[in-house]
């Protein structure tokens, strides 16, 4: 959720928009949630957005797709995810400019309950879910996409970091109960499409350089 300016040799951390309202709106749907019902209460969830493949196949309520996105399960979900948000969102919404991240982070939400939904209608399990995770999966494939892009290095992450805090992510959601890995891969996945199609890598010659050259 910060931005880096360089000035005079110095760097200042200033916050970067997008990011920063995808956080902030979370967090105020949850409060909201929170003071009407039970965020842990699963048929509220559902009354409130939260994504199944019945209600999107059958019923066609196909917003589910989006609104699933902004909704969580409790406090230690939103904060664990905004949290992860805070840490990797800001770097690739400098990358990529604001537009194109929410476009990235709206599709890879889109993406991952669509995937998810789709698995759960194939195992015909009923299940009912919600959060930011398939979305903040889709900003880590296509940080990994964009580190690879640039040597392995953007700002103050590097690709060791991003493939090391997936991989340990994917494990936790496998050994743990409760979490919904297919949205979780669907999100990397086309999050990390994404990332191909929407960056542009800026050119590293100064205008010092070309003016030597002239």
């Amino acid at each position: 959720m910060a931005c880096y300016s360089r000035y005079s040799g110095t760097v200042r951390r200033v916050l970067t928009p997008v990011n920063t309202a995808v956080i902030v709106v979370n967090v105020i749907i949850f409060i909201w949630m929170s003071l009407i019902g039970d965020t842990n209460d699963i048929n509220f969830m559902y009354r409130h957005g939260a994504d199944a493949w019945f209600a999107v196949f059958e019923k066609h309520e196909y917003y589910r797709l989006l609104t699933a996105a902004f909704i969580h399960f409790g406090f230690a979900h939103l904060f664990n995810n905004m949290l992860v948000l805070a840490f990797i969102g800001d770097n690739l919404e400098r990358a990529l400019g604001p537009v194109r991240y929410v476009v990235l982070y709206l599709c890879s939400a889109v993406g991952a309950n669509l995937v998810s939904d789709v698995w759960c209608m194939y195992r015909q399990e009923l299940i009912i879910s919600g959060g930011a995770s398939g979305a903040i999966f889709g900003v880590v494939g296509a940080m990994l996409v964009i580190l690879i892009r640039n040597h392995g290095r953007l700002e103050d992450l590097s690709t060791n970091q991003v493939a090391l805090f997936a991989a340990f992510s994917i494990y936790h959601g496998i050994s743990s109960s409760g979490v919904d890995n297919a949205a979780h891969v669907g999100g990397f996945i086309v999050g990390a499409g994404l990332g191909l199609i929407l960056y542009r890598r800026k050119d590293t010659r100064t205008r010092r350089g070309r003016h030597n050259w002239r």
